[in-house]
């Protein structure tokens, strides 16, 4: 039980004000993982009562988009797109050797220190790819790491073609849609492709999803990252789940994502790595498109695990409000993965919550550089108290 709320964050707009479903002065039960009920404050009872002591409580993000499985370090390439050089998707290769000779030891326990790093953040769930492996092994290893800590692991072994296959990328398809996808296919719910110059194209990630819809995954798609591409409308055709990037977008595409299901998922830690333009998410949701945001944790172009700095990007460069970045950084996210049990406080719900050293969510984009979680917890269970700011510290 969690008493003395001062600002509860439900995003159940019936069970409050206005979108996010907004109480004050509440408690919140949690029974068997799940939220139980939500009571006023001092007026409910549990087994173990934690006072917020007038803190503000949201549900815990949801990270729709990362590639937590990698090794390998490309902190000098970065520093070179920071002296001028352009980003380009071929510095993915960069990362592979160093993946495919790390164990799945190293592999687990770097991925590991990212989630602990991102539950301190107030991440309670993450999708996780794969993509850094390029070959069999390496792929299903990766997917297998992944489905250790996340049952949302996605297949992206179309991130970029591996040197071995360069000037053959129709046979890297043949790959990645055949003895590729049944090697991961037992560990992964999803499968997504990079649809881009210097990745793939139209055509060949649409045989990459097709493969994988057959074989059971449902879709998702890297589209529009560098330019006005094909990824999106492909997305939205194909009812992927997510088009992530969506930087760059035409009329013909945002019309395209409000008349579908598909969530345009923005990842603007990946644009301010890379010094791409910041979408225009106003376009989007004023068009009636659903929203995510994700922090695309990645090792070459957004090495972050903060939804914080996602937040904080969104509302100044993308011009959301704080309202919306919350709602895309919880029940978007969610839907993104069409997952209707995380990134809402209602009963019924996984008990995913992030509790605030702040009295209101807008203090998460109106203090940026700051992660104001002081608890995090996951299924009814604390992972992450901080021993200074959190319940119970004696300030």
């Amino acid at each position: 039980m969690l008493d003395n709320i001062g600002q509860l964050v439900t995003c159940d707009p019936e069970l409050g004000d206005g979108p996010l479903g907004i109480r004050t002065n509440v408690a919140l039960a949690i029974e068997g993982g799940a939220v139980a009920a939500i009571a006023d404050a001092g007026k409910a009872a549990g087994d173990r009562n934690v006072d917020v002591a007038g803190r503000a409580v949201i549900p815990g993000f949801v990270d729709s988009h990362t590639h937590l499985v990698f090794a390998g370090d490309r902190a000098d390439e970065f520093a070179a797109r920071m002296a001028g050089r352009r980003y380009e998707a071929g510095g993915i290769r960069a990362t592979t050797a160093a993946t495919r000779n790390a164990t799945d030891k190293e592999l687990r326990e770097l991925a590991l220190r990212r989630r602990l790093r991102a539950r301190r953040d107030g991440i309670t769930h993450e999708e996780i790819k794969s993509g850094y492996g390029l070959d069999v092994e390496t792929e299903s290893r990766s997917c297998r790491v992944a489905a250790g800590l996340t049952d949302d692991v996605t297949f992206l072994g179309a991130h970029v073609v591996p040197e071995e296959f360069a000037g053959r990328t129709d046979d890297y398809v043949e790959l990645v849609r055949g003895p590729m996808l049944d090697a991961c296919r037992p560990h992964a719910r999803w499968i997504d492709a990079f649809c881009e110059d210097g990745a793939f194209d139209r055509e060949q990630c649409r045989a990459v999803l097709e493969a994988g819809r057959a074989a059971g995954l449902g879709l998702r798609l890297h589209a529009n990252q560098l330019t006005e591409g094909p990824g999106v409308q492909l997305a939205v055709e194909m009812d992927a789940a997510s088009a992530d990037h969506c930087t760059y977008l035409s009329a013909a595409d945002v019309e395209a994502l409000a008349g579908g299901s598909t969530v345009a998922t923005f990842l603007p830690a990946t644009d301010f790595a890379t010094r791409e333009q910041y979408p225009n998410a106003r376009r989007v949701i004023d068009a009636g498109a659903r929203v995510a945001l994700a922090t695309n944790t990645n090792p070459g172009s957004s090495y972050t695990t903060s939804m914080s700095f996602v937040i904080a990007l969104a509302v100044r460069d993308l011009y959301m409000t704080a309202e919306e970045a919350l709602l895309a950084a919880t029940a978007g996210g969610a839907a993104a993965l069409r997952r209707d049990d995380i990134g809402r406080l209602t009963p019924g719900c996984r008990g995913d919550i992030a509790v605030l050293d702040a009295p209101s969510y807008a203090h998460i984009p109106y203090r940026p550089g700051e992660s104001l979680t002081c608890m995090t917890v996951v299924g009814g269970e604390v992972e992450w108290l901080d021993p200074v700011t959190g319940p119970g510290s004696d300030l």
